[in-house]
């Protein structure tokens, strides 16, 4: 019994997946062994895209309620009971959108776990997740403020065009500055030479 139960233990063990680590693909590698692809950015770009889309709902929209979703068209003015409900409704669908954004990023966390893929850098996750992040701030500052133009930054003072440009640079900086990040740091995630394996993106 106690032999079966030792059994049971060990295939368990065998079996647990788990992120490699630089130093065990290194040590893979100068062995011989099959080294694991590199981290994937699409985990850390998802995060940044739900994440961001959180920072503008809950700060911009609640609590210093510079705008809404639909606050700058006129069938739905926010200083109407109508309006109002219309945009909390708006920025309801919003919020699921990047809720969804945070699902999919875990989910394709969970599946690079399950591939032993190599285990991505605080500075790899932070840069893409901020790269991710100016990524969402851009297009939403494009589409829905420029586009589309259903709301402006600061539809609280008129939606002058300053603020609107000013969201668009620190998307854009967000991008440069953590593209920068994680690529210095993805240099030290690479999976040993010789292994025959190259990174995936």
């Amino acid at each position: 019994m106690g032999g079966r139960g030792r059994r049971r233990l060990r295939t368990k063990a065998a079996g647990t997946r788990r992120f490699v680590t630089h130093a065990e693909n290194e040590d893979a590698g100068r062995a011989g062994m099959p080294a694991s692809a590199g981290p994937s950015r699409a985990p850390g770009l998802l995060y940044g895209i739900g994440l961001g889309g959180f920072v503008d709902g809950i700060v911009l929209h609640q609590l210093l309620q510079w705008h809404h979703m639909v606050s700058d068209v006129h069938a739905y003015p926010p200083t109407t009971v109508a309006g109002l409900e219309a945009n909390t409704l708006a920025d309801g669908l919003f919020h699921v959108v990047a809720w969804c954004s945070v699902v999919a990023a875990s989910l394709l966390t969970i599946r690079s776990w399950r591939e032993r893929r190599l285990a991505p850098s605080w500075g790899f996750h932070l840069g893409t997740v901020l790269a991710g992040w100016g990524l969402f701030n851009l297009v939403e500052g494009v589409v829905d403020h420029q586009i589309l133009g259903v709301h402006h930054v600061r539809d609280d003072l008129g939606g002058p065009l300053a603020w609107d440009l000013g969201f668009l640079a620190l998307g854009a900086l967000q991008i440069v500055l953590g593209w920068l990040v994680s690529r210095r740091a993805g240099r030290t995630l690479r999976p040993a030479e010789g292994s025959g394996v190259r990174p995936r993106p």
